[in-house]
């Protein structure tokens, strides 16, 4: 053998080695951060069982930041490992490779995919995707290949619901005694036997079935399973629980798809419950919101960076089987942002302008820290969760000429011509929704009267989780198609305890009252809520149905008082179900 091929073969021997000393430690990487977040997790349960709700948001915001923390260690590591290797493309199709083969048996090991690929997309600084060197699969659907089950707790009807409630309830186990279980259990049996009442009585009503895993949110832990009828039809059913000083009770149950779907939305902070496999969890909770986007639901169990993965899936699947161009989406050109949409799919892309226009005086870093606030702050059921992507190539051609020449003029230092491709460097995408404004111009009018009074109970919700919108204009929020109303322009946003609540001032002379501009001084801080409504561009009546039904956010009092609240630590509730379904209102 030549001296030259023997070279060859131990420098081969030797990157193969390396490759699966790399592929391992990015393995043991994610299996160390899926550890810790599975310890965070886990809190949560003492959290409820010590009503230490605000140990439970510092929780939330801990794990938030495992992900970013994990990925960012193991970069500098296996660029320390690798030295000007970093970049070598032979090398890394090996590390994918083995990569590859340490994970073949994991259920989950679309998880540990996105992982390697976050890190290899950091080395790399890929633009688009780089399938050699990340895992990308469009054509990949993450729970067709699960077969098995989720582990759950089944409870037969075998005549008395009330006994399987009871059971149902026993199994819970927390080291907190009921308050009144009796009267738990009745709640439950009553608000059950009434939802299969309407689908042909109890009777047709064989088992319910509950995920072990209990889920927590801020201050509710919830129960959650499905009930299946003698056609094997699937049902919702989620049960709420309050921990009061008394003991723990049952708050509501949900039966309706709706309703499940509403507490499962994109507008909420993402649940704690410790699943040994997620996939499988999935696919439980397909079977009762079979139209909630996969991408949603990995995102509301915490796994945001996979609910990533799965709306870029998704949408660039869609795009290849679709036609239609990217437009300006519905609604007043954005100060702030240049805002765009492909009509034939419900998102909204959203990209920083380089400039923004008078009489806005933020700054691009500003906006930034406005996102990442929302991204780790409760979102009460009124802030969209908006994901933030990097890097992206598109089709130069599905892009509508006028959009096309807006985004490489007035956001050049984020879109560029790449061949037949525009690249974004940095943008967010959201769940497109109908603005407000443009909502109460064509809804009929029962319709618009009930979107007018939850614009207001949307400012209320945001007020108790501590967020101030800063911008009240009807266009800055959005109708769901359930009917909600939710913020959505950010750029102003910031907490209720940084903002100082005035009275207005009396005009002293006739002169002062004349002014088109304010006489008094007004601070950087300064709010006067007696002025909301004058500037919200509501016709006569509508304006007056929102003093009707909201009359106090008009007054600096109630700010006052709400913002002394915070200070004090006070955990204001904004519960995720409707009111009517709770025990109180029984």
């Amino acid at each position: 053998m030549a001296a030259g091929e023997s070279e060859d073969i131990v420098s081969a021997e030797s990157d193969e080695a390396l490759a699966r000393d790399c592929a391992r430690a990015i393995c043991e990487a994610f299996g160390d951060y899926n550890t810790e977040f599975r310890r965070v997790t886990q809190r949560a349960r003492t959290r409820f069982e010590t009503r230490d709700w605000a140990g439970a948001r510092e929780d939330a915001v801990e794990r938030i930041d495992l992900y970013e923390r994990y990925v960012q260690h193991m970069v500098s590591w296996l660029q320390e490992q690798l030295g000007d290797r970093q970049t070598d493309r032979d090398l890394w199709i090996l590390i994918k490779e083995d990569f590859s083969d340490e994970i073949r048996y994991y259920l989950d090991q679309e998880f540990t995919k996105t992982f390697f690929s976050s890190i290899t997309r950091r080395i790399f600084a890929t633009v688009g995707v780089d399938p050699d060197v990340e895992f990308v699969a469009l054509d990949m659907e993450p729970i067709a290949g699960i077969r098995l089950p989720i582990a759950l707790n089944v409870y037969e009807n075998r005549g008395s619901l009330w006994q399987a409630c009871k059971q149902l309830l026993d199994d819970v186990g927390f080291d907190v005694p009921w308050a009144d279980q009796t009267r738990c259990i009745s709640f439950v049996t009553d608000a059950v036997s009434s939802h299969w009442a309407d689908l042909g009585g109890q009777w047709r009503l064989k088992r319910v079935e509950f995920m072990r895993p209990v889920f927590y949110q801020n201050t509710r832990a919830y129960l959650v399973g499905r009930a299946l009828g003698e056609d094997g039809e699937a049902e919702p059913l989620i049960i709420a629980l309050r921990n009061d000083p008394e003991g723990v009770a049952v708050d509501a149950v949900i039966t309706s798809r709706e309703d499940t779907s509403t507490l499962f939305g994109f507008t909420r902070s993402y649940f704690h419950v410790d699943l040994e496999t997620v996939h499988d969890a999935v696919v439980f909770l397909r079977s009762i919101m079979p139209h909630k986007p996969l991408a949603e639901l990995f995102t509301v169990l915490g796994r945001a960076k996979q609910g990533k993965t799965e709306r870029y899936r998704s949408f660039f699947r869609h795009l290849g089987n679709s036609t239609d161009l990217f437009i300006h989406a519905p609604g007043d050109k954005g100060m702030v942002m240049a805002v765009f949409t492909l009509p034939s799919y419900d998102i909204v892309f959203k990209v920083i302008r380089d400039k923004f226009a008078y009489p806005k005086t933020v700054a691009r870093r500003d906006v930034l820290a406005k996102y990442q606030l929302v991204f780790k702050h409760d979102r009460a059921g009124r802030l969209v969760d908006a994901q933030e992507f990097r890097m992206l190539r598109f089709p130069k051609v599905r892009f509508a000429p006028e959009l096309l020449d807006e985004l490489l003029t007035e956001t050049a230092s984020t879109c560029r011509i790449e061949g037949e491709h525009l690249v974004i460097e940095h943008m967010y995408i959201e769940r497109r929704l109908a603005p407000l404004n443009l909502f109460l111009q064509s809804a009929p009018p029962d319709r618009a009267a009930h979107a007018l009074i939850d614009y207001g109970q949307s400012i209320r919700d945001l007020a108790c989780s501590n967020i101030f919108p800063g911008d009240l204009l009807l266009k800055n929020f959005g109708v769901t198609r359930n009917g909600r109303v939710i913020f959505y322009d950010y750029d102003e946003l910031c907490l209720v305890t940084d903002c100082t609540f005035r009275d207005l001032p009396q005009a002293r002379t006739l002169e002062e009252e004349m002014q088109a501009e304010a006489w008094f001084y007004v601070g950087e801080n300064d709010v006067f809520p007696e002025q909301f409504g004058d500037f919200l561009g509501l016709e006569p009546d509508l304006l007056e149905l929102f003093r009707e039904h909201h009359q106090d956010l008009l007054k600096a009092s109630y700010w006052r008082d709400l913002k002394k609240r915070h200070k004090a630590g006070e955990i204001i509730e904004v519960l995720p179900y409707r009111q009517s379904l709770s025990a109180a209102s029984a």
